[in-house]
């Protein structure tokens, strides 16, 4: 088990990409004993870029991941001081050559986010922040199973949501400011993208299929 919290986005890559190194398959339950439990931001971090990853492609995949980091963004605002999430949660596992693959085309993203963000004002990353940045979670969790079906659509909260779990992993209150920007900005976006596509219909009334999203990450 991990005795040290991660301090950037690389690192939380290169720990998950040592977990698949080590095994056919990773459980949730490897990632949670990886890291101890008792840091958020990963665990906000990852499922949120894996949605943007050929794996968020999956059909019902981004509204899975939605769902445990609701599950953990509600901790985050009760309190919690550590990570839980149910058996049957953490018991699910992932192909460790499709993580592998995942990790890969992350990377970059990783060192450019790494590069973009330090060690400032991390008191806007603390106390009453961390809640105000749970309910951001929460209300952008909540748009990703209606915009699922739409193409690119899930993937804007998911961004908001990984700009959230990088200013708590670098504690940089500035990243944490415009994360919450960017999340508002999101969820004004994603409404309205939902609203006037009639619900999940594109040109001409044909209803978009659950392959559009899939096919957007191929």
């Amino acid at each position: 088990m991990s005795s040290k919290e991660p301090e950037s986005v690389e690192e939380v890559i290169g720990e998950l990409d040592e977990l698949a190194s080590k095994s056919d398959a990773v459980r949730i339950r490897d990632v949670l004993d990886d890291f101890g439990g008792r840091s958020f931001g990963p665990f906000l971090l990852l499922p949120a870029l894996l949605e943007i990853t050929p794996i968020g492609g999956i059909p019902g995949v981004p509204s899975f991941l939605a769902a445990i980091i609701a599950l953990i963004a509600m901790q985050m605002l009760i309190g919690k001081d550590h990570v839980w999430l149910p058996g049957f949660v953490e018991r699910r596992a992932i192909e460790s050559k499709k993580l592998h693959k995942a990790v890969t085309k992350l990377r970059g993203v990783a060192r450019w986010l790494d590069d973009h963000s330090r060690d400032r004002f991390d008191s806007l990353t603390r106390g009453v922040w961390i809640k105000v940045a749970a309910v951001a979670v929460l209300l952008l969790c909540a748009t990703v199973p209606p915009l699922e079906f739409l193409p690119f659509a899930s993937s804007a909260p998911m961004l908001a949501i990984a700009a959230i779990a990088l200013a708590l992993i670098v504690r940089d209150g500035l990243v944490m400011v415009s994360a919450l920007l960017l999340a508002a900005a999101a969820l004004g976006g994603g409404t309205y993208y939902y609203y006037t596509s009639d619900g999940g219909e594109g040109a001409g009334g044909m209803v978009l299929a659950p392959s559009w999203n899939a096919g957007h990450r191929a």
